[in-house]
Order: C-alpha cells, then structure tokens, then sequence
C-alpha cells in the first residue's frame, strides 16, 4: 500500500472531488483518479461511488477513512516532532477535555501556566474537544498527556489526579419571568420549555431524576449532546435550561442569566493521566493549574478524594436539597 494512495484517498474525503483533491495535493485530477483506482484494486472494495462532478464515499470507505486518518496523523506528528527534536525544543502538550472543560476551564489554566512557565513551556500545544468516553480513551492510549472530562470515568488505563463537584445552575433568557430571583425554585420551573442533555448515562439521568421529583413537565423540550448547543438555544428564546456551570465560563453570557437552584444537581468531573506515565514538569504544573483555576472560578466547588472513587460514582445518580 503506497503512502501516496493514501494521501490521495484522504484528500478525496476532505475535499469532496477528485478534481479538489488534486488541487490540495498538486496534482492533476487523472493522477488523483489512478491512485484511487489503485488503491480500490489493492484492497478488494470500493471507496467511492462516482457522480460526477462529485464522489461520495461508500460505508466501507467511511470506515477505511477511519483508519487512514489516524495513520497519516500519526505520520504527521512524526514528521513535526522529528523537526522539533533537531531544534532542541520541548515536546508538545497535549490535552483532551470535553467541549465545557475545553472552553470553559481549560484556557484559564493554559493563561496560568504560560505566565507562570514563561519560556520554558513547549512551543505548542494540542487541545483536543471530545466526548467523556474519548477522552478517557485517548488519555489511556497516551494519545494525549492529559484529559479533563465529567465522571464516570471508568478505565483501569487512567490515573485520576482530582475530582471536584460543583452544582449545576439554571439557564434563563434575558428578561425571563424567573431571573428576578436570586436563587430559583427547581419547582417553579412546571411546564416551561426546557433544552435538556441527551445521553441517558451522564447528566441528563440526574436531570431527569431531579424534575420528576420536582414534578416538572415540560411543554416542550429538546435534547442536545453539548452545553454550548443548550445555552444558544437559550439565548434565542427557546427556552431554558439546566447547566453544569463550567460552560459559563468560556462563552458569551449576552442575553443569558445563569441563576443558582434550590436542589443540588451534581456535576463532577476529573483530571486523568495514563497509568504509569512521566508526564513531566509542563504536565503537572498543568494539572495544579487545572485545580488553581476551579477553586477561582466555581462556586461552592467540593473537592473529593480519588482514591474514594466509588463511593463518589454513587452519588452522582443522586439528588438532593440545595
């Protein structure tokens, strides 16, 4: 299998043409098409189906694609940091957060440490945002030197360094009937419009557990997979929303008001390395600034002990009065 094929395969991908992809690449659109064809024959199936101007991948390409992404990525990476060992320079840092941890916390601690290092911090830096699963998942596989993501985190692969909980808050369009207090009664919520998170086995079990008890029925809702998603539909008027607060943190709060509840929804997440890693001073001056900038920033923030990380996992499917 020729690296170029491979090249050619995910310029194709990218760019949605033949025609483009050899524009990305410097190459004539005939070449590109040899190289496909080359590549289809080598590996028994077909990558694309032609129409023309355009070409769209098969099931089988979108899965192969997987695959070469990670491999010229990787190639890539070798490429930058063989460069950069011949300048002496540092290794880069690496990061995985969820998309609230990587807006909201995430560039408050990076501040800290760049003015705190100076210039003997490497010169770059990869932030990654992914869901909680990847996160943990490319922390595990040393992917990434560290990761920041919402508990459960459940992998033997990882070293979790701290945990802290902070309570979720309210979200309120400008201008909304219940803004005017300072704290909201979850039940004076009733059958307002409420945007809401979708994945059954993180937050939104909390969430859901909390309005039942609070018999909240919404006249209508929407459930989104990101915070940020949540707050922009807020900030159009299309109703509120219960919130970890990190997200607060990193966006616009323009037309927004974020008030605190009566009940204390939880939100927990943690700092993780590899088991077993030598992350190295930039590592770990990173994770004290991780903790640094928390305890600035969030309010009522409660840090727990790992090493009690079960009996923390269990009150995560808990609710209780503010």
């Amino acid at each position: 299998m020729d690296l170029r094929q491979l090249e050619a395969f995910a310029a194709v991908m990218s760019a949605g043409s033949l025609t483009a992809a050899g524009q990305l690449l410097g190459r004539s659109q005939s070449a590109i098409s040899r190289l496909i064809q080359d590549l289809e024959t080598e590996i028994g199936y077909v990558l694309f189906t032609r129409s023309r101007p355009c070409v769209t991948p098969s099931e089988k390409g979108l899965l192969f694609y997987e695959e070469v992404r990670r491999t010229l990525g990787g190639l890539q990476q070798i490429r930058i940091r063989s460069e950069e060992i011949a300048r002496g320079e540092h290794r880069p840092l690496r990061v995985a957060a969820t998309a609230a941890l990587a807006a909201g916390l995430l560039p408050h601690a990076l501040k800290q440490l760049r003015e705190q290092a100076g210039p003997d911090l490497p010169r770059r830096f990869g932030v990654q945002s992914l869901l909680p699963e990847q996160v943990v998942k490319s922390v595990a596989g040393e992917s990434v030197d560290l990761g920041i993501a919402s508990l459960p985190i459940q992998s033997q692969g990882t070293h979790i360094h701290w945990v802290a909980e902070v309570s979720c808050v309210l979200a309120l369009p400008k201008g909304h009937r219940l803004a005017r207090h300072e704290t909201v009664a979850l039940s004076a919520l009733g059958d307002s419009p409420i945007i809401t998170m979708a994945n059954p086995y993180r937050l939104k079990h909390r969430l859901d557990q909390a309005m039942a008890q609070n018999e909240i029925h919404p006249s209508f809702s929407i459930e989104t997979n990101s915070t940020l998603n949540a707050l922009a539909m807020v900030r159009n008027g299309m109703g509120i929303s219960i919130v970890e607060p990190v997200s607060a943190l990193g966006g616009s709060m323009d037309d927004i008001v974020i008030r605190p509840i009566d009940v204390h929804i939880p939100y927990l997440f943690g700092v993780i390395t590899a088991k077993g890693a030598l992350g190295g001073e930039h590592v770990a001056r990173l994770i004290g600034c991780l903790k640094d900038q928390a305890r600035l920033r969030l309010p009522k923030l409660v840090e727990h002990d790992p090493q009690n990380l079960a009996a923390i996992m269990g009150s995560l499917y808990s609710v209780a009065e503010a």
